[in-house]
């Protein structure tokens, strides 16, 4: 009997950190959620140049669903089947695969762009970075993406072939569709997206960006957004209309203050479902105890 006592009790324990471990993968919704993430340190930069290019590859419908366009068994785009076995993500369900795509050194029948293959300097990344999705088979000859995630192996040699979970991030269908919004190379395009998405290039930076990125401005634009907010906050060649830049200052700063809102809303959900299983788990032994001490 203790013997069963102390398996109900593993199992629980078991349970319990499956369900932590799950729960930890942070959920990136917006461009502006991607300002907070650490790249260039604890994260590659090497990582937005595979996401811009993964958002624009597959379809997404008006009803926000992901449309695969490419064939992962055939290990297209560097891409192969993931076993989750390091227990990463959480279970699939029935008819689910998860697959890794964006391995570099694969020799893939359909390759990846030159601009994520070979990167300029500041943005390589080791060839760390992966995205992980998952896919439905539908069996009517296309498949469906249910779920995506941004993640990268360890930079550790004792944690070869493993991915970091710390740095493993869920990407929304809402932060796939604002990113295909910079497949754009034109003036107004550009200048509309910056003020948007609350970048704080001047039209000079603009412009280099234009003649530096060609057909890729957008991607240069984001990156720019992404990796540089601030460093030109100060300087004397700042954008001219303040007054448009303190509007669209206080609406960057009002969704960022909505955006903490809804973490805080999440981290609440987080800790209720730890004190329901933690509750559970001494009710479990509570009744093991008490059957222990009877016999």
């Amino acid at each position: 009997m203790m013997k069963m006592s102390r398996r109900v009790t593993s199992c629980c324990v078991a349970l319990f950190l499956t369900l932590t471990s799950v729960s930890a993968v942070r959920k990136l919704n917006s461009i502006n959620d991607l300002r907070e993430i650490n790249f260039g340190q604890s994260v590659p930069t090497h990582s937005l140049l595979l996401l811009y290019w993964f958002a624009n590859i597959v379809d997404i419908d008006r009803n926000n669903v992901i449309h695969l366009t490419f064939d992962p068994n055939n290990e297209d785009y560097g891409s192969h089947h993931y076993g989750n076995f390091e227990g990463l993500l959480e279970q699939r369900p029935y008819g689910h695969q998860y697959y890794t795509v964006g391995n570099l050194k694969q020799d893939s029948p359909r390759r990846l762009p030159s601009y994520v293959l070979h990167p300029k300097a500041e943005y390589a990344g080791r060839n760390r970075d992966r995205i992980i999705i998952r896919v439905r088979d539908q069996n009517t000859g296309w498949q469906r993406i249910d779920r995506v995630y941004l993640t990268q192996h360890y930079g550790a040699p004792e944690h070869p072939g493993t991915y970091d979970p710390d740095h493993t991030y869920e990407i929304t269908t809402n932060l796939l569709r604002e990113i295909r919004e910079f497949s754009v190379e034109n003036r107004q395009s550009l200048m509309f997206l910056r003020d948007r998405f609350g970048g704080n290039a001047n039209d000079f930076q603009l412009q280099d960006i234009r003649n530096t990125w060609g057909q890729l401005a957008g991607l240069g634009l984001l990156l720019f957004i992404v990796l540089q907010r601030g460093r030109y906050s100060n300087q004397s060649n700042y954008r001219p209309q303040q007054a448009a830049r303190r509007n669209t200052d206080t609406d960057f700063f009002g969704s960022r203050q909505n955006h903490g809102n809804a973490d805080t809303s999440n981290i609440c959900t987080n800790i209720c479902t730890y004190i329901g299983v933690i509750l559970f788990l001494l009710v479990v032994m509570i009744v093991i105890s008490s059957s222990d001490m009877r016999r």
